[in-house]
């Protein structure tokens, strides 16, 4: 199994910037990708970025193009996620996820709010 745990999320106001972090532990052998999914109330689970093992590949939906990075630092099994020019239609709770595949589907983390105020 898999562990992963979010932080970083809070109340933001639209325009600013937020980062979330994600640690993984337990089996991390097993799982090479990593990426960050969200869901409003109501609806269904979006997914946000994604990032291979090595860094070199990563995948975004079109909505948070050249707003969000993803990005990882294997050393210490950590996911990262930098949100700049916030608007609040990101306002979700945002999901840390881990697998083998892209986008990871495999292990889910607790989930961290975010919200941004207009």
């Amino acid at each position: 199994q898999v562990q992963l745990v979010e932080s970083g999320g809070g109340l933001v106001q639209a325009g600013g910037s937020l980062r979330l972090s994600c640690a993984a532990s337990g089996r991390t052998f097993s799982v090479s990708a990593m990426g960050w999914f969200r869901q409003a109330p109501g609806k269904e689970r979006e997914f946000v970025a994604s990032i291979s093992w090595s860094g070199r590949r990563t995948f975004y939906a079109e909505s948070v193009k050249g707003r969000f990075t993803i990005s990882r630092d294997n050393a210490v099994s950590t996911v990262y996620l930098q949100m700049n020019s916030l608007k609040s239609e990101d306002t979700d709770v945002y999901y840390c996820t881990a697998g083998l595949e892209l986008p990871p589907r495999d292990y889910w983390g607790q989930g961290t709010q975010v919200t941004v105020s207009s």
